[in-house]
């Protein structure tokens, strides 16, 4: 969704109906996660994507309906012999695909659900997708954390639905998950009739870079790329600077092990973080992976430099007390084994590596391999 928050807004702003399909639930190699969304604005603009070409036509068609009905619909697209050519999906996935028209007058929180979004403050929006009772269909709640200035918006047509939808979309949104729920038709937990998509804006996962270089900067283009909040950290402030890294979110002038220590302290470190250590000088990534290698959970860890500065620094962080357990979780020299060169070439192999672990990859080449193209995570943290 935040790909195309600012087309939906300008529409939302302008007191006009946008028609919004969002994927709401995919089966086998579908190509784009529940939560992708595409718009279509009332002059007929595309903003976004739900199946990266193979069902936009019809999808499109289906906002425009959907737009001047003022119905919402659940429209189920996959391979069949009557739609294959038309409008089906290539890879042989399918999808279900939830369009509905979307305005201040269906949506009036759509604003303060951006802000949140903007202000890297995590929210939830469940929205009834199935219902027997048509009236339901397009309700929806606004959720935010369980914490003292925690706050539901809206409601899904009573207050028992209202409140077990609120309790798992928290769940959902401490795990940073988007899916499917479904209850009973007043909200039973254990019926079916009603199903409520839950989009858990969780704030985007941290890419710490350390080590102003012309690598670092490579690094954090493709960072920015894949949807990380990006801070590039250097101790000396000739190079550490917004100049030098237009596309990171913050560059930070600071030793490198203080500052990652600091953000471990305030709370900033997430399972999803990701640390990569480009400074390849012992003065400072020394006592950085002290740090980094002995945090309880990060996604990712990996360090820059040769094989011998690989064998030198292994050598430093066990002289330094560090485990052989703790050490397991470096990767270095950072990156797969794609035969780059340049900053640019690198940072794409860095990028690599750290999807892999991310969803279980090996890394090599698909047509060495079987089975089905995309990895699912049943523990997967997502960012729409």
């Amino acid at each position: 969704m935040r790909d195309v928050l600012s087309t939906l807004l300008a529409v939302w702003r302008a007191g006009g109906t946008a028609g919004v399909g969002t994927v709401v639930r995919t089966f086998r190699s579908a190509p784009r996660p529940a939560g992708a969304a595409m718009v279509v604005t009332p002059d007929g603009t595309v903003a976004g994507s739900v199946s990266g070409g193979c069902v936009e036509g019809a999808v499109y068609e289906l906002a425009t309906e959907v737009m001047a009905s003022g119905i919402p619909v659940l429209q189920r697209y996959g391979v069949s012999d009557d739609d294959a050519f038309e409008v089906g999906l290539t890879c042989g996935g399918i999808l279900d695909v939830f369009v509905e028209p979307v305005s201040a007058n269906n949506f009036a929180e759509l604003n303060a659900v951006a802000a949140d979004i903007e202000a890297h403050r995590p929210v939830a929006v469940a929205t009834v997708i199935a219902h027997p009772d048509t009236s339901w269909v397009g309700r929806r709640l606004v959720v935010h954390p369980d914490d003292p200035h925690g706050s539901v918006v809206g409601s899904l047509g009573s207050p028992r639905a209202d409140a077990a939808v609120a309790d798992d979309a928290r769940g959902l949104l401490a795990a940073g998950r988007t899916e499917v729920l479904t209850y009973g038709p007043d909200g039973q937990r254990r019926g079916e009739g009603m199903e409520v998509f839950v989009a858990s804006h969780a704030p985007r996962p941290r890419m710490l870079v350390f080590g102003a270089i012309d690598f670092a900067a490579a690094v954090a283009r493709q960072g920015a790329l894949l949807g990380y909040r990006v801070t590039v950290c250097d101790a000396r402030p000739v190079f550490a600077t917004s100049a030098r890294f237009p596309t990171a979110d913050d560059v930070v002038v600071d030793w490198p092990h203080r500052y990652l220590a600091a953000e471990a302290e305030a709370g900033q470190i997430d399972p999803r973080t990701v640390i990569c250590v480009l400074t390849h000088d012992p003065k400072f990534d020394v006592p950085l992976l002290e740090v980094a290698l002995r945090l309880p959970d990060v996604a990712y860890i990996g360090a820059m430099g040769s094989r011998r500065t690989h064998v030198d620094r292994l050598a430093r962080l066990r002289e330094a007390g560090m485990t052989d357990a703790e050490l397991a979780r470096l990767s270095s020299p950072i990156g797969l084994d794609l035969g780059g060169r340049t900053p640019e070439e690198t940072a794409v192999s860095i990028a690599a590596e750290i999807i892999a672990q991310r969803w279980g990859g090996g890394g090599r080449p698909l047509a060495e391999i079987e089975g089905r193209i995309h990895h699912e995570l049943s523990d997967r943290l997502t960012t729409y």
